[in-house]
């Protein structure tokens, strides 16, 4: 028994290792790309893996001078965070709204709610410029913020979350003498806590990643994000691949940062949502 034990836990690990392994594999490429010159990086030598004439760390402080990262990371840092409150700001109230308070509509409503998340994105781009540009928050973090100022994905995440809790916290609470939006504040929307998480890091990663609606709303190189800006560098005619990589190396330090620091958040979040990335 011991023996199949240790036999399976073997081969579970070492599993996991290979295909860790292979996840890692376009990390170390990007890494390596980026100290390499472009003729090594375009070569179609498939053991042309390590730079053959050196280490070229020039080009990530090329890049750094070049495409202004502070000013990137800057921008990106305020989007990210101005989205990841507004959503769970809005996304909470909604949630509670829906998932425990009774009002006229309530269906419909949410089946709006639903409807949209089964809508494509790209649908909405055209509206949403249009209200930018009227609103003339064009070229600005509050551009870039509008689209999530109400997510439907938030609000069914936070409307689970609070159909989970048991109605007897609002009857003691009514008891207590407090009244709905004591209620919410207090009592309620601390033990969403993990929801909560979840959809911060869902939203700070969809951030992140977001490349359409930053290209289209902000193309001041000033006012635009790292995944524009990284986007932008590829030519028409010709790229250079190392610089590429570079500003991609640099691009990921962020999360790689918060997700230090946050790592037990992350684990957390993921875990009671039932969510991958």
């Amino acid at each position: 028994m011991k023996k199949k034990y240790v036999r399976n836990k073997i081969l579970t690990y070492t599993v996991l290792i290979v295909f860790s392994i292979i996840m890692l594999v376009p990390f170390v490429w990007m890494i390596l790309t980026a100290l390499k010159t472009n003729q090594e990086a375009i070569s179609v030598n498939p053991f042309y893996i390590l730079p053959a004439h050196g280490w070229h760390f020039e080009n990530f402080a090329t890049v750094w001078k070049s495409y202004n990262f502070v000013t990137l990371y800057k921008n990106t840092i305020l989007f990210i965070f101005f989205r990841v409150v507004c959503a769970c700001l809005t996304a909470t109230m909604a949630g509670y709204a829906f998932g425990r308070l009774e009002f006229p509509g309530k269906k419909f409503m949410f089946s709006l709610v639903l409807i949209q998340m089964m809508i494509p994105s790209q649908i909405f781009i055209i509206p949403q410029y249009l209200m930018a540009s009227k609103l003339h928050i064009l070229n600005s973090t509050a551009g870039l913020v509008l689209p999530g100022l109400v997510t439907a994905f938030g609000t069914y995440l936070l409307k689970t979350g609070y159909q989970s809790l048991p109605k007897d916290l609002e009857e003691a609470a009514a008891i207590d003498g407090c009244n709905i939006g004591q209620t919410f504040l207090f009592i309620m929307m601390p033990l969403t806590r993990s929801s909560m998480i979840s959809l911060g890091i869902f939203t700070a990663l969809f951030a992140f990643k977001d490349l359409m609606w930053p290209m289209i709303v902000c193309t001041n190189a000033q006012t635009t994000t790292l995944s524009a800006g990284l986007a932008k560098m590829q030519g028409q005619y010709g790229s250079d691949y190392p610089a590429m990589m570079a500003s991609a190396v640099l691009a990921i330090v962020p999360m790689i940062i918060i997700y230090i620091i946050f790592q037990k958040q992350f684990v957390e979040g993921i875990a009671t949502s039932g969510g991958k990335l």
